[in-house]
Parts: C-alpha cells; structure tokens; sequence
C-alpha cells in the first residue's frame, strides 16, 4: 500500500518561497513516477510539475522558472521548491505517484494535500 504525505504549505506574501515535501511509504519514490498537482476553490485539479523515474522532470507553462520538482531517494521524499509565488498559485497541493508525467486521471496513488495561501 502506497502512502503519501505532503507537509510544507503555509500563507506567504507574493513573491515568497515555500518548499513542499512529500514523505513516501516503502521505496515508492524510487519505483514510480511522482507529481504535484494543485486545486484551487471552484477549478479542476491540475497538474504542476512531474518527475520520472529516470529524474527527468516535466512543468506546467504556469510554473516553469518557478517551481522545481526534486526527490531524495534515501529519504524516500518528493519536494517542490517554490519560488516568485504570485496569488494565483494559492491551491490545495498534492503529491501523486504511479501516473503518466501531469495526466491526473493516470495517478493511482495521492496524498491528502498541503495548503498554499498567496497573499497580494
């Protein structure tokens, strides 16, 4: 059973950094692709940013230059550094695992989500 859970989220003005970390069961980083997504009140969830197995990482256009997804296998964790945070990223942030690059319906595996608040 895969278990995921995201910690790191808090309120922070714009143009702040967060740093998201999601702590994974078992050698669940190492064997399956992971992601963020995000889910703002009233929208979809959507994709953020991806990481393959082999490391190679994938972005959303709204975060590239931005964000930066990374994981440490020896600590079994995926990490999503934030930086330049604008009001418009204020969501609920999820960890996923198992899917295919930022396709949603294609992630088995989730987390219970980190709130980020941007404040103008």
């Amino acid at each position: 059973q895969v278990q995921l859970v995201e910690s790191g989220g808090g309120s922070v003005q714009s143009g702040g950094s967060l740093r998201l970390s999601c702590a994974a069961s078992g050698n669940t980083v190492s064997k399956y692709s992971m992601a963020w997504f995000r889910q703002a009140p009233g929208k979809e969830r959507e994709g953020v940013a991806a990481i393959s197995k082999l490391g190679r990482p994938n972005y959303a256009d709204s975060v590239k230059g931005r964000f930066t997804i990374y994981q440490d296998n020896a600590k079994n964790t995926l990490y999503l550094q934030m930086n330049s945070l604008q009001p418009e990223d204020t969501a609920m942030y999820f960890c996923a695992a198992g899917g295919w690059w930022l396709v949603r319906d294609t992630f088995p595996y989730w987390g219970q989500g980190t709130q980020v608040t941007v404040s103008s």
